[in-house]
């Protein structure tokens, strides 16, 4: 299913489809705005795509399309579709997650839907959570109303499957993990940490200045589900209070150190890694690790730093190779058996005092808009005698593909650089590009080129 609308959730697909057909199972495809539905017979599906071609299908306001998957069955974690199965317990996936996620996050989007008795967050490959609700109907049906949705407002959408596990184990109630049926579990000190009641309380203003940008509003279900909530449910409206810092969480702190592998031998170094990470958070130290070769350590200035740089750099390629970021059980990097690379450069470098870093101050980290990968540039602070062709030749001499269109934005007259975009043939190139180029010295030591995704 293609040309999905950004509210779409699950439930608004089966509505929309489920007269062709009894319908198996849905997998939401968001950022695609895409999803494949799964009918438990063939015939439903070539009623579907037949009439589809005929005329529009509407899915939650929006004209849909279709056509058939070159997969035979979705691919599911269990059979826990499976209502006879007995699994109560949802794997939510968080995407572009640029909030922080904790249980009382997640209890106020799953609860009023059905009754949660356990939550369990884990940050290995991204932020991912389980759900244990009190029953199987429960499960479906908060899969089905939240599928799709965002927990804010343009960021953190979930994706859920249904989790392998039949129940959950928490042996302790914190920001990590939660069991509702066991309060006694509670291992705060009196007076830390944040309160439940404060989840319906207003967005401190002091949080957008760290620069998380600003507050966003819990969405609402969309009014056309068949799970919609009541009033009385929950409000039309609610704002979460973030941390200022992560010193606020009681529980056990995610490590502010990410682990890099997949890197390019001979065109990777710490200067590279910190032009590509820099745009996710402060970085403060780089390190290869010797005895694992094409793999690096990044000490980040927090842990909400490294969940955006594992949601947005994980699987990405460079220069032929697919990296793999995810969280490291090191809380530091430790300048430890230093060597050289193969280009000549140390394989740790401390980068905590460099003007590059991009979120140093309150001003400073609002400025800069958190957003994945893309096939275009925006580059900046580049002076004015620079044009198009000095551009295509700086990634010539650097065997960098060129870029295949170029736009320069209007300066006022007593400004001192000037700014454009710069857009690649792929995501890849660009990605490239700004590993290398992103901080080159145009005219040292006043120009110094800054690359961004646009």
């Amino acid at each position: 299913v293609r040309g999905l609308c950004e509210a779409v959730v699950e439930a608004d697909l089966i509505d929309a489809l489920e007269k062709f057909g009894p319908i198996c199972y849905v997998m939401m495809m968001p950022f695609k705005r895409q999803a494949l539905v799964e009918f438990s017979a063939v015939e439903s599906a070539d009623r579907c795509v037949s009439c589809g071609a005929k005329e529009p299908v509407y899915i939650a306001g929006q004209q849909a399309y279709f056509n058939y998957s070159t997969s035979k069955r979705i691919t599911r974690p269990t059979n826990a579709d499976n209502p006879n199965s007995g699994n109560k317990v949802l794997l939510l996936s968080i995407q572009n997650p640029l909030y922080p996620i904790t249980t009382d996050v997640l209890y106020t989007v799953c609860n009023p839907i059905g009754s949660v008795l356990r939550i369990v967050i884990f940050k290995r490959n991204g932020i991912q959570a389980m759900v244990e609700f009190e029953s199987v109907q429960c499960a479906q049906k908060a899969k089905a109303a939240l599928n799709g949705a965002d927990i804010y407002a343009g960021c953190c959408t979930l994706k859920i499957e249904y989790a392998r596990p039949t129940r959950l184990n928490v042996i302790k109630n914190d920001n990590e993990s939660w069991d509702y049926t066991k309060p006694y579990l509670v291992r705060r000190d009196r007076g830390k940490g944040r309160q439940r009641q404060a989840i319906l309380g207003e967005h401190p203003s002091s949080y957008g200045d760290n620069g998380y940008g600003p507050p966003c509003p819990l969405l609402p279900l969309p009014g056309n589900s068949r799970y919609k909530l009541t009033s009385l449910d929950v409000p039309d409206m609610v704002s979460y209070p973030l941390p200022q810092s992560s010193s606020s969480y009681s529980g056990h702190a995610p490590s502010s150190v990410a682990m890099v592998s997949g890197l390019h031998p001979s065109k990777m170094n710490c200067t590279r890694i910190f032009n590509l990470f820099c745009l996710y958070g402060n970085i403060e130290k780089v390190k290869f690790m010797k005895s694992v070769p094409g793999t690096a350590l990044v000490e980040m200035g927090d842990e909400y730093a490294v969940d955006r740089a594992i949601t947005h750099l994980n699987s990405i390629k460079v220069f032929g190779k697919r990296l793999n970021v995810c969280v490291s059980k090191q809380h530091a990097v430790i300048p430890s058996q230093v060597f050289e690379l193969e280009d000549g450069s140390s394989s740790y470098k401390d980068f905590a005092m460099t003007r590059n870093n991009r979120f140093s101050s309150a001003g400073q980290a609002s400025k800069n808009i958190i957003q994945p990968p893309s096939a275009v540039l925006h580059y900046y602070n580049v002076p004015p005698c620079i044009s198009q062709d000095h551009l295509l030749r700086l990634c010539t001499e650097h065997d960098l593909p060129g870029f295949v269109k170029f736009k320069m934005f209007d300066a006022k007259p007593s400004s001192k650089t000037i700014s454009g975009l710069l857009e690649f043939d792929s995501k890849t190139e660009a990605v490239e590009v700004l590993t290398v180029l992103n901080h080159y010295q145009i005219r040292i030591p006043i120009f110094c080129l800054h690359l961004c995704w646009n």
